[in-house]
């Protein structure tokens, strides 16, 4: 795909707003969007489709929304590889890194219109690691504090932009040999004048913390893990704000200074993939690598310190910090979503659980969807329905609660691994040559989306 040059235009700064879309899975990581009567539960290429943007290159990082404008992440490759596929990969990774000169790049669009505003070149080479056989080299969605925009490519830099497209300051990560060649994914996360990164590999694996300013480096810990993908938590709540990190060895909390403050061996599975987030109270960490046949859901409390099992190791139930906990709940890709009091579950390979979210009950165990699809881009909601985007484009409208039903599917028809997002108005998926922007139009009645 060509590479294409586009003049740089200014933007307004903009303060962050409650409409705004500032990280993976939104502001507070849940994957739930504000409610609007204009967002629809069903859509195609043209039905409900506001606009539609081309996005060249390959990328998977979701959109992220500040005031007017949409940011996004891509590469562009002047030789042809191995393009990013869906479905099964038995394992295997993609072994050699991808051949040519390759174009980081950070797009700008208008969020009413679908122009580009602005794009920078973030670096240029070739690539010195491999990739999933699903992923690209810019798979981590951006972050944004509302002043600015964090932009990650795992295993090449921290990139730090104002809001009209200058670069601020740059942080350089050396790149090291991951599992299977998979590369790095976990999306950085912002917080109190902090820009906090997890890269966990099998050479030496490390969180850290950089001042949003100026881009130095306030601490860093390594950390004894090497198979995990998770974007980290900020988790606000009464006693304290603690950064959640899972891992295969290890699910952990830091402090916003880098100090540990609990942890536990919660038998992770052996590809700790899922994001956590917070609903009622209860911080939600899970894994479920489809080959193993411990796959868990833990549903923590607040106010841990030290090792949450140092008493009770064999016996999560035991525990005062562990609400509640389910062996085998857990999918592979996709994270999880609180709708209500509903805990879903969103599998790889075409099913959808529920479990009561604060009992960890369960309502309705695996239902299928059909037609059949595959599953990586984690689920969203919105005015009472739950949405699971297949890998094949195909979206299933849910409503939420403790029935199972699809009141709609929406087709656009080409490979879909980002997550979307939800910004008053508007639905913004990203395909894997387009950004659409969805919202009902003006001529559809107000019953449309009626099932």
């Amino acid at each position: 795909m060509r590479l294409l040059l586009i003049l740089p235009l200014l933007v307004a700064a903009t303060v962050h707003g409650d409409d705004d879309w500032t990280r993976f899975r939104g502001n507070d990581g849940t994957g739930v969007g504000n409610d609007h009567p204009q967002l629809p539960l069903r859509w195609s290429a043209t039905e409900n489709v506001e606009w539609q943007t081309p996005v060249s290159g390959w990328g998977w990082s979701g959109p992220v929304v500040v005031g007017e404008s949409v940011y996004l992440t891509t590469v562009v490759a002047d030789l042809e590889n191995e393009s990013p596929r869906s479905g099964l990969y038995l394992g295997q990774g993609v072994r050699e890194p991808a051949s040519g000169e390759h174009h980081w790049l950070v797009l700008c669009f208008d969020l009413n219109t679908g122009r580009v505003r602005w794009q920078h070149e973030a670096h240029r080479g070739r690539p010195t690691v491999p990739r999933h056989p699903k992923s690209t080299y810019a798979a981590e969605t951006t972050a944004s504090d509302g002043e600015r925009i964090y932009v990650l490519f795992g295993d090449l830099g921290l990139f730090c932009y104002s809001l009209d497209g200058e670069l601020l300051w740059q942080h350089d990560i050396e790149p090291m040999k991951t599992f299977f060649d998979y590369g790095a994914a976990a999306s950085p996360v912002v917080h109190d004048g902090q820009v906090f990164v997890v890269y966990d590999n099998l050479v030496k694996s490390w969180i850290a913390a950089f001042d949003a300013e100026t881009g130095k480096e306030n601490w860093r810990q390594e950390r004894n893990e090497s198979h995990s993908w998770a974007t980290p938590l900020v988790w606000q709540h009464e006693q304290r704000t603690e950064l959640v990190v899972p891992g295969r060895i290890r699910n952990r909390s830091y402090s916003l200074n880098g100090e540990l403050l609990w942890e536990f061996d919660g038998r992770m599975s052996s590809l700790v993939i899922p994001s956590p987030f917070v609903a009622h109270g209860l911080c939600y960490i899970a894994s479920g690598y489809v080959g193993d046949s411990h796959r868990p859901v833990f549903a923590v409390r607040p106010g841990g310190s030290g090792d949450l099992l140092d008493q009770h190791k064999d016996d999560y139930s035991m525990n005062e910090h562990i609400a509640w906990y389910q062996p085998t709940a857990s999918s592979y890709n996709p994270s999880q979503i609180v709708c209500g009091e509903y805990l879903y579950t969103l599998y790889d390979r075409g099913f959808l659980t529920c479990h009561n979210a604060i009992t960890g009950e369960e309502i309705y165990g695996k239902k299928r969807f059909a037609p059949q699809g595959a599953f990586t881009a984690s689920p969203w909601s919105y005015n009472d329905h739950l949405f699971c985007l297949s890998e094949e484009g195909r979206t299933y409208a849910v409503p939420a609660g403790p029935e199972f039903s699809i009141v709609h599917t929406s087709e656009l028809n080409e490979l879909c691994l980002a997550s979307p997002a939800v910004v008053g108005k508007r639905l913004l998926i990203r395909t894997a040559s387009q950004l659409y922007s969805i919202t009902k139009t003006t001529s559809q009645s107000p019953d449309a989306d009626s099932p």
